[in-house]
Order: structure tokens, then sequence, then C-alpha cells
């Protein structure tokens, strides 16, 4: 039991949620679907204008996110005010079932509705994560956060593992039959649908809604919310370390989102790798950020957040580095892996920081600023990703640059965010009145 009366089976299946809804995540904005959309379901773009199907598809993620960005925060005040994060929870784990599900039916002659599903399904993933990471201040002590955070990412790792493990059986069965990506595509689409239903079932049976549902008069929770949003943005100069922090996630995820969505364009474009080959790579990365979120968790409760967020992202520097000088396959092996451990550590990392910088009775609402950050990375990272590879006729290589710029920035921020001063100032904290958000 934690001291706030987490049982050992509570916190396991707070992190299930993070092994259930990881292989969306691998299968199809990493790995399989992102590769598929630009090769063959917006083909014809590029037939036209090359590098045009790649700004489609961060578009298409750069909207979701912008949705997320403006909804996120919102929905976080509104779950905290009514203690409705796990009902949320649920909503927006069905919607990501579905429309990926019917992500199956698309191909180029439904490049809207594909676009659409995508957009759907990114967004109620998104919204997702917002909400499961709201309830990790609930079930672990500041102490722990690292270690709990990092189970979950880890566990997380697993669950794409396996989802990928799945696609890769029926995707070598569907090649020796002769059968093409149209066909097996779609399958593995269903498959991750599946497996994100059936191990999201031990959030929802075991999980606990420890918030309590505060007095409200007859008002908007809309207005609520964006009330309840501006006074803690208000307050901002009394949490400095916490919204310098916020600021230093925007620059270093923009970076780690564009890897995730582009990653597995970059390797079939740029090294010609095949469909298997990228299931395999990812499946190895997977390992290897399971190993770096679980170890960086425990680092960072012993070191502290910031020094071992700094290492981490000191590792992404070198992967990405690697990655632009690359001209082996063995050199993209060498620099997944890096990429593995670092993200690993900077994901699960970044969400206990903000876990011990966020003052009591506020857990959704900063956990929404935390998603609107995040948020607001995923749409400039990989649109600016987008942008210089169709201005450079589809130099990917050029467009590696920016990201590379994103985490040097990310960590020259990062160092001047004071933990133990943030931890104070949290503590410290007055929580947000019915009154003040209302008036």
């Amino acid at each position: 039991m934690t001291a706030q009366g987490a049982s050992r089976r509570e916190i396991w299946a707070w992190a299930f949620f993070d092994f259930a809804n990881s292989g969306y995540t691998t299968v199809v904005l990493t790995t399989i679907y992102s590769a598929f959309f630009v090769a063959v379901v917006a083909a014809p773009l590029d037939g036209r204008s090359p590098g045009s199907a790649t700004l489609l598809w961060t578009l298409a993620i750069g909207a979701a996110n912008f949705i997320v960005l403006l909804s996120g925060p919102v929905i976080g005040a509104i779950a905290d005010h009514r203690a409705m994060k796990k009902p949320f929870l649920m909503l927006t784990a069905a919607l990501c079932v579905i429309s990926t599900a019917l992500l199956a039916a698309t191909g180029p002659q439904s490049l809207y509705l594909a676009v659409f599903l995508l957009v759907l399904s990114a967004v109620a993933f998104s919204s997702g994560e917002n909400l499961i990471a709201a309830f990790l201040p609930e079930i672990a002590q500041p102490q722990d956060m690292g270690r709990i955070s990092g189970y979950g990412w880890s566990l997380g790792y697993f669950g794409g593992l396996l989802t990928l493990a799945f696609c890769l059986l029926y995707i070598t069965w569907a090649e020796g039959r002769g059968e093409t990506a149209a066909h097996y595509v779609p399958v593995t689409l269903v498959l991750t649908a599946v497996i994100f239903a059936l191990s999201a079932a031990p959030t929802f049976l075991w999980l606990r809604e420890r918030a309590i549902p505060m007095p409200h008069a007859s008002v908007s929770y809309i207005r609520l919310g964006v009330q309840q949003v501006m006074q803690t943005i208000a307050h901002a100069a009394h949490m400095p370390d916490l919204f310098r922090f916020l600021f230093c996630l925007v620059l270093f995820q923009a970076g780690v989102s564009t890897v995730v969505v582009v990653a597995a364009i970059y390797a079939q474009e740029v090294m010609a790798f095949t469909s298997s080959q990228l299931i395999a790579l990812i499946m190895v990365v997977n390992v290897t950020a399971a190993i770096g979120a679980f170890g960086f968790g425990y680092l960072q409760d012993r070191w502290g957040s910031v020094p071992s967020l700094s290492l981490a992202l000191c590792v992404w520097i070198a992967a990405i580095s690697v990655s632009f000088v690359a001209s082996a396959p063995a050199h993209v092996w060498f620099a997944g892996n890096l990429i593995g451990l670092s993200m690993g550590a900077t994901q699960a990392g970044g969400r206990a920081l903000i876990g011990r910088l966020t003052p009591a009775a506020r857990n959704a609402e900063i956990f929404g600023l935390w998603g609107l950050a995040n948020r607001a990375a995923a749409i400039i990272g990989p649109i600016s990703y987008g942008v210089i590879t169709e201005l450079s006729g589809g130099d990917y290589q050029l467009a590696l640059l920016s990201t590379l710029g994103f985490f040097l920035l990310g960590l020259g921020l990062l160092l001047t965010v004071n933990e133990e001063r943030g931890m104070r100032a949290a503590s410290t904290a007055a929580p947000l009145s019915v009154g003040e958000a209302v008036t």
C-alpha cells in the first residue's frame, strides 16, 4: 500500500492502461499505419508533389493535437470539479478503439475518411493520456512518482511489443501467401483495436476515482473549466518552476513527437526498410524503451528529475546525430536503441516531474496543462518536419535537423528548473475555490 491508500493491484491497474493504449501508438502512429498512409493511402499526392503525403500525415496529427490542446485543460478542470476522470477515460478509450478499427476500411479511394478517422483516434488517444496521468498524484507519494510512472511507461512498451508481435506474425503469414500491404495492414488495425479494448479492462475494474465532487452552482462547465485554467495560469508567478518546465517540455517533446510519427517513414524512405524490418526494429526499440523507463524511474527517485532528464536528453541528442549521418541499416539500429532508452526515460520522467510540481486538488487541471504542452509540442515538431520535407522536395535528412534543435533548446531550458523550489511551491499552493473559478 502507498501512503495514500493505493494497493499494489490498483497501481498495476493504473499502469496497465499504458500497456493497453501503447499498441495504438506503436502500430498506428509509429510503425505500420504511418508508413502505409504515406506509401499507399496518400501516395497519389506524392506523385504530383514529392513530400506531400508526409506533409498531410503531419498536418493530420497536428490537427488532432490542436483539438486536444484546446479541449484538454477544460476537460481536466471539469474532471477535477465533478470527479469524473474515470468516466471520461472510458469514453476516450472507446472512441480510440472504434476509430482505429474503422481505419481498416480506408484506402487510397477514401483518403478524406482516413484522415478523419486518424484525427478522431489520435484525439481520443491523447485525451486519454491526459486523464490517466492525472491519477498519478492520487496513487503515489512524490518520492515514489518516478518509480511508479516508470512502471507505467515500461509496461506500456511491453504492450506495444505484444501488439507488434501479433501483427508481425500475421504479416509474415500473409506475405507467405503473396498478400500485399493493402490486405494485411487493415487486419493489423483490427488486432490493435481488440488488444486495446481487452487490455484496458483491469484499469476500469480496479482503478478508483479518489477525487470528491465539488459543490457547484448552475453554471456552464465549459466556462467553469476555462476560468479555472485561467486562474491557474494567473498563478504562474507562484509556481515558476512548474511553468518553466512546461515550456521546456514543449521543446523537447516537439522532438520526441516528431520521432514517434515519422520514424517509420524515415526508415522506409531514406534507408529502404521493409514492413517486416520496421516492425522488428520497433519491437527491439520497445524493449530498450521499457528498460529506459523502468531504470530511469529509479534513477529519478534517487538523483532527482532534472539531472535524470538532462542525461536522457543528452542521449536523445546523440541518437538524432547518429540518425542524421546514418548510411547503413546498422547505424539505424544503433540510433533506434538509443532512442528507445531516451524515450522511455523522458516520457516517464516528464510525467513524474509534473506530478511532483503539481499542487494538491488540481491534479486533472495541471495535467490538462501538461497535456496542452504535449499537444503544442506534437503540433510544432511534426509539422516543422513535414513543412521542411515538402519545401526541400523530400529531403528527410534536412528535416531531421529541426528535430535535433528542439532537443538542444529543451536541454538548455531544463537546466534552469529548480526542482526542490518547485516542490515547495506546490506544497504551499492554496487549492482553487469554486468562488474563484466562477467569478
